[in-house]
């Protein structure tokens, strides 16, 4: 049974257990149409009690991370495939800027490597 707290999910929603840096974790339903930017906004404005001591001051630095990877902020939930009636794990973040993926400091670090090149992503559990 998919459940959200005791309850069942609805089968158009997609239930996102959000977990911040420190290990605290919260659910919350969204529809896929539902973009990182929305998703960020709506966890700013409805920023849960138990989570007060780690309350940024805007929404437009809250980050999401999927499997590894910052979302940005136009990317919807259905974009990603998620399955509707379930439960998704995202990291929530506060971060003022996205990564670029291909730095130009990341490149220089390539040419100076003799051995090639590889680069890798690191997670926040």
């Amino acid at each position: 049974m998919n459940s959200r707290m005791g309850q069942k999910i609805p089968s158009d929603k997609i239930n996102m257990k959000l977990i911040l840096a420190s290990g605290k974790s919260r659910e919350f339903l969204f529809a896929p149409s539902d973009s990182a930017a929305d998703i960020a906004q709506y966890v700013f404005e409805n920023w849960p009690y138990e989570w007060a001591d780690e309350a940024v001051p805007k929404a437009e630095i809250l980050r999401l991370i999927y499997q590894g990877r910052f979302l940005h902020g136009n990317v919807t939930l259905g974009a990603l495939q998620l399955p509707l009636g379930k439960t998704t794990v995202m990291h929530l973040v506060p971060r003022e800027n996205l990564p670029e993926p291909n730095s130009q400091e990341q490149r220089q670090k390539c040419k100076e490597r003799s051995s090639g090149c590889w680069i890798a992503v690191c997670s926040i559990l």
